[in-house]
């Protein structure tokens, strides 16, 4: 998603919430640290899907980085430039959060201001299954005018790599968010157009 974006020509504020931190960690061995954030972002975007170091070269000058601690960031305020906003990946915790209208963290407080001010909030959900609460959170969410969006690969954009399924769920959360990209193959209406070359 960022490394998409940045090669969109977007500027991006980031905020990476304390769980996103443990994910990280977890998923990736990267500790993401606040004084050393652009050498972790670059070390965490160099890798591909399969987690492999040095897959990617991804600058990182047109990233803004804010502590999930700081509620007086910029992004924390209507009145700061954005264009809309993507939690991805987002937990049932931060769905929860963000359709009760909760400001625990900058991530929550941003999403609010995102959809008071009627710009693009795009939640992009990571669990499953998905109990009865939840739902309701995401319908609440979609009521207020979020786009919910799973992070659900399809097949018939021809993925043959782990990396193709990575990027489909990321190409369809940013055309949600409406920016431009060229991550997977589109449908073209056509059966077995996905096994062309």
């Amino acid at each position: 998603m960022l490394r998409a974006l940045l090669a969109a020509g977007e500027s991006v504020d980031l905020v990476v919430s304390r769980a996103s931190r443990l994910t990280i960690l977890d998923e990736t061995g990267i500790a993401f640290r606040d004084a050393h954030w652009q050498e972790d972002l670059r070390e965490w975007l160099a890798r591909g899907a399969d987690g492999k170091p040095g897959t990617f070269e991804v600058p990182v000058d047109d990233v803004r980085y804010w502590a999930a601690g700081d509620l007086a960031a910029g992004p924390s305020s209507g009145s700061y430039a954005a264009k809309g906003m993507l939690i991805v990946p987002a937990s049932t915790a931060c769905v929860a959060g963000v359709a009760l209208g909760l400001s625990k963290d900058l991530l929550q407080r941003s999403a609010s201001v995102t959809l008071k001010e009627s710009r693009r909030l795009v939640v992009c959900v990571r669990e499953t299954p998905l109990n009865g609460q939840t739902l309701k959170h995401l319908v609440s969410l979609d009521e207020a005018g979020a786009v919910v969006l799973p992070a659900s690969p399809a097949f018939y954009a021809g993925a043959t790599h782990i990396q193709d399924l990575v990027d489909f769920v990321a190409g369809r959360a940013l055309d949600a968010a409406g920016v431009p990209h060229e991550l997977y193959r589109r449908w073209k209406g056509e059966l077995g157009s996905s096994r062309e070359g």
